[in-house]
């Protein structure tokens, strides 16, 4: 292993994990929202708060960070795509060799641009008709910025998730009706489910999500179907 791979860019992880309302599908490594964000979320948003309800991907969360004047794409852990095990990652550290420079250029050094890479199937299939990186959240000049903000610096240049809902706090039930089975980015399969943000003025103050009841993680790996990965896109496709 060399030193580079020893040393996290960033000096930590590249995005945290996001927590679960009431009702997820968990995993043992998972945990729960505090119910004060969960009620801001579903039940009643506090004055200031808008309630951006987005549909959740199912892919690999990576990152792409400005370094002073080099972009490094990360997994969420915060280690060097390059550098990973995982075939998935690598082929987005090549993707992004090769990514519009305007993308480099909106990013000052510190920021970072994260999303969820789809090239590798993980649980979800996916006809996609857009690039197979989603971009989700920006960090820029120490906050999180809101979607609303993401999508006019980089929505010209990048997919990003589909918005069920922008407004006051809105429950499960009506979300996952609106999100429908498919969703809009070209599901095979049923679609994880949903991420609510709570976004105050131009940043993102919290954030909690709802896995449907019976999605298994990674059914569709190698290493756990015992069978060849299945691929959504590939690097040497259009």
């Amino acid at each position: 292993m060399s030193s580079r791979k020893r040393e996290l860019p960033l000096g930590g992880k590249a995005y945290h994990r996001i927590p679960h309302l009431p009702g997820s599908r968990t995993g043992s490594s998972d945990r729960m929202a505090d119910p004060p964000l969960a009620k801001r979320c579903i039940e009643k948003e506090r004055k200031g708060d808008t309630i951006v309800v987005q549909e959740k991907l199912d892919g690999s969360c990576v990152a792409l960070a400005r370094i002073g004047d080099e972009l490094v794409a990360l997994g969420r852990e915060g280690w060097r795509a390059a550098e990973s095990n995982n075939p998935g990652r690598r082929m987005f550290a090549a993707w992004a060799a090769g990514i519009d420079r305007r993308i480099h250029s909106l990013l000052d050094d510190g920021d970072r641009l994260v999303g969820e890479w789809l090239a590798l199937a993980h649980s979800t299939r996916y006809v996609l008709a857009h690039a197979p990186f989603v971009a989700f959240d920006w960090f820029h000049r120490g906050s999180w910025r809101s979607s609303a903000a993401l999508v006019e610096a980089f929505g010209a240049l990048l997919p990003t998730p589909q918005v069920v809902h922008r407004g006051q706090a809105l429950g499960i039930a009506a979300a996952v009706e609106r999100l429908g089975d498919r969703g809009a980015h070209g599901a095979v399969d049923s679609v994880e489910g949903l991420v609510w943000r709570v976004e105050r003025e131009d940043t993102v103050v919290g954030w909690a999500k709802y896995v449907r009841p019976g999605k298994r993680d990674g059914v569709l790996l190698p290493e756990n179907s015992g069978a060849p990965a299945v691929w959504n896109w590939r690097l040497d496709e259009p």
